[in-house]
């Protein structure tokens, strides 16, 4: 059976994997659906039906189990992180948060959370991950979140953006700047999203990365403008 709109049944995953994993079985797949590292859906009569996505999921944990000898555990953390868009770095074997972006004249907006091929992905990060990503201790990223600077969601989770500003934050904290001397950056950038939503509103024509764009060639044409008067 080939896969289509109803998916593989359970003897034609096994069929699919056994080549790679003889000593796979029936019992053994459904042993880890059962601990929930692959979720394929039900037919009405309850039959398994598996995804692309669901092998490629059972393949990994197989590969970890076999080859890296790692504990369901574990392999189920790292299926969570691929679920929140981070991937393996280098030859880590653990899923990592991505790199920072360049971002040679702020022209290049957006980059962080990206992929190899440039296409947005939506990156969600643990605390410790976006600890971890940016060299942040505890104190420093409870002092951003403090001030407005990044904002967990309702699963605790942070963005791309927040890694992004993680990342710039932390740069300057170790010129010795504090938290708080960024809150002002972070009422700039709600009264720049103000005017961008106001003119977008206005029209449908409104490009939101180009004004978001200009509004950032802006403001660093009068930093520059300003330090060079001095």
């Amino acid at each position: 059976m080939t896969a289509g709109a109803s998916g593989l049944s359970i003897g034609a995953v096994l069929t699919r994997l056994q080549e790679e994993f003889p000593d796979l079985t029936l019992s053994k797949v459904r042993f880890l659906d059962a601990q929930g590292l692959v979720s394929p859906e039900r037919t009405p009569s309850g039959y398994r039906r598996y995804t692309e996505r669901d092998v490629q999921r059972l393949r990994f944990v197989l590969q970890c189990q076999r080859d890296k000898y790692w504990p369901l555990k574990v392999i189920a953390q790292a299926l969570d992180a691929f679920d929140r868009g981070l991937r393996p770095a280098g030859e880590q074997d653990v899923p990592q948060p991505p790199s920072r972006a360049s971002d040679a004249a702020l022209t290049a907006v957006g980059d962080e959370g990206r992929d190899e091929e440039g296409n947005g992905r939506q990156v969600r990060l643990t605390r410790a991950e976006l600890q971890r990503a940016t060299g942040l201790d505890l104190r420093a990223l409870v002092d951003l979140e403090s001030f407005g600077l990044i904002k967990a969601d309702d699963d605790t989770l942070y963005s791309g953006p927040d890694l992004q500003v993680a990342h710039t934050a932390a740069t300057l904290l170790s010129y010795g700047i504090e938290a708080r001397h960024l809150r002002p950056f972070r009422l700039a950038a709600e009264r720049e999203v103000s005017l961008i939503r106001g003119l977008t509103g206005t029209s449908h024509d409104a490009d939101v990365e180009e004004l978001l764009r200009q509004c950032l060639e802006l403001h660093l044409a009068l930093v520059r403008a300003d330090l060079a008067r001095e």
